[in-house]
């Protein structure tokens, strides 16, 4: 049987501060964190169902609602990643539905409508799976010094700064190396799909 483990990365440590005390500053630093990947998020997404500028909107929702329920966060049963993502597809396709006249040509797309019920497990498994799959595949495909600050970014969660200073890179440097690997990983995943 899986023991339950609370979470000690810093987004996870961020967010108790933000549940338990209102923290404003540990809150800013999840928001300068999460803010460009909803955006990043939502643009990926949104080529035919919202305007850009619904990101901002998007943002700010999503961000409200982590102030709000930041005290229902346990670190023990999701990162806080998990959790700030899981809110923000939620708040999205809150978003769709109320903004549906933006619907082009009726096409909508299956990440804009994922049906989250306990029958659409198997579903949601395999395509984790995949989606896992086709990660993996890429971040083997990138070169070690991009692969390397991509796990440092995304799996480690820390800031491009952090980073820099962990590695003794400028932070152009891990900037550029980033921008690179995710063009990369994105090119894997498409030719995977």
């Amino acid at each position: 049987m899986k023991t339950e483990q609370s979470r000690d990365d810093d987004w996870s440590k961020l967010l108790v501060q933000v549940g338990s005390s209102q923290d404003r500053q540990a809150f800013e630093r999840l928001f300068q964190h999460f803010a460009p990947l909803i955006k990043g998020f939502h643009h990926s997404r949104s080529s035919q169902v919202l305007s850009p500028e619904a990101a901002d909107e998007l943002v700010q929702e999503v961000m409200f609602r982590v102030w709000r329920k930041a005290p229902s966060f346990d670190p023990r049963k999701a990162s806080a990643n998990t959790w700030v993502y899981t809110i923000m597809r939620n708040c999205r396709i809150d978003f769709i539905r109320r903004n549906s006249r933006h619907v082009v040509d009726g096409e909508v797309e299956v990440d804009d409508i994922w049906d989250e019920s306990p029958e659409s497990q198997p579903f949601a498994v395999l395509q984790k799976s995949r989606n896992e799959r086709d990660v993996a595949m890429g971040l083997r495909s990138l070169p070690a010094e991009q692969g390397h600050v991509i796990e440092k970014a995304y799996i480690e969660g820390k800031s491009h700064s952090e980073i820099a200073e962990e590695l003794g890179l400028p932070l152009g440097t891990v900037k550029s190396r980033v921008r690179l690997a995710l063009k990369k990983l994105h090119s894997v995943i498409k030719r995977a799909e």
